[in-house]
């Protein structure tokens, strides 16, 4: 699909969407922040221009919630923030902790077993989230990448099975190979069902897991229809990875980004242009202004 292409929108009064929008959901990284780990003027002032309009706009995102608030407080969010794909729902204002839904014990430390295994122990950075701090077993050089992107100081342990007097939000393995990032994708699919756990790629060299109720589809629900007591066709959605398809799918007008799969932007009903191009800011202005 071309960017900017429009597959199920070909006939849409733009008029008739932007009346019917009355939430936009925005990911982050690929979507709303580049290589420059920021909102760009040009995507903030489409933001900022919704908002104006009376459209609520949130953050749905794979980060940790500390990492995704500078984020959200840049944009003017007044909403809870979706944060570790809507693992962990919380209200920045009041603090209040909607949803924290965690990965078991039992599968944590059947993953720690997995990842350890003496072929891909080498391989992965792995990270653990746990109360909303990142723990790993040691600081390799993915994690310091991460955690300088992230602004986020890691915790390393050695053994990551000491951190499981909690349940981890999440669980991370980082690899430089995507080879190997898709291997394990493919083998803990098979091993898991996803009833069990869920497993996705936020970015090519990002294996995550999360609890199996926990996606962005599930958390932009939970936010549009239980919190604000909104409708399918009152959602718009921008993102640009396989952990937005779920989002993507639920809502009534779903955008993916220029730089997205075309997987995933096979599932959208409108291609903007890359994020560095500020395509967040063209699907706005397009649906919205």
């Amino acid at each position: 699909m071309q960017k900017g292409s429009a597959r199920h929108l070909a006939s849409i009064d733009h008029q008739a969407a932007a009346k019917d929008i009355k939430l936009l959901v925005l990911d982050i990284d690929g979507t709303i922040a580049g290589h420059s780990n920021t909102v760009s003027p040009g995507v903030k002032q489409a933001i900022l221009a919704a908002q104006a309009r009376g459209i609520q706009v949130a953050i749905a995102t794979g980060r940790m919630y500390r990492s995704a608030l500078r984020f959200h407080q840049e944009i003017g969010s007044i909403l809870p923030l979706m944060a570790y794909q809507g693992a962990w729902i919380q209200d920045p204002i009041t603090q209040k902790i909607h949803r924290h839904w965690a990965v078991s014990r039992e599968f944590a430390h059947q993953l720690i077993d997995y990842f350890e295994q003496p072929e891909l122990r080498s391989l992965l950075s792995v990270h653990f989230y746990i109360n909303d701090q990142l723990y790993v077993r040691e600081l390799t050089r993915e994690t310091q990448i991460y955690a300088q992107r992230s602004g986020i100081i890691p915790i390393p342990v050695g053994d990551l099975r000491q951190t499981l007097t909690n349940e981890p939000t999440k669980i991370l393995a980082l690899c430089d190979d995507t080879d190997v990032i898709n291997q394990l994708l493919g083998n803990l699919r098979r091993q898991y069902t996803p009833a069990e756990l869920y497993l996705t790629t936020s970015v090519a060299t990002f294996f995550e897991v999360t609890n199996a109720s926990v996606n962005k589809g599930t958390a932009v629900r939970y936010l549009a229809e239980e919190l604000l007591g909104l409708q399918i066709a009152n959602v718009m959605a921008i993102g640009d990875n396989f952990n937005d398809v779920e989002m993507l799918e639920y809502v009534g007008l779903g955008v993916a980004m220029g730089n997205a799969p075309e997987e995933v932007q096979a599932i959208a009903q409108w291609i903007a242009p890359s994020v560095e191009e500020d395509g967040a800011a063209v699907a706005i202005e397009k649906f919205l202004l």
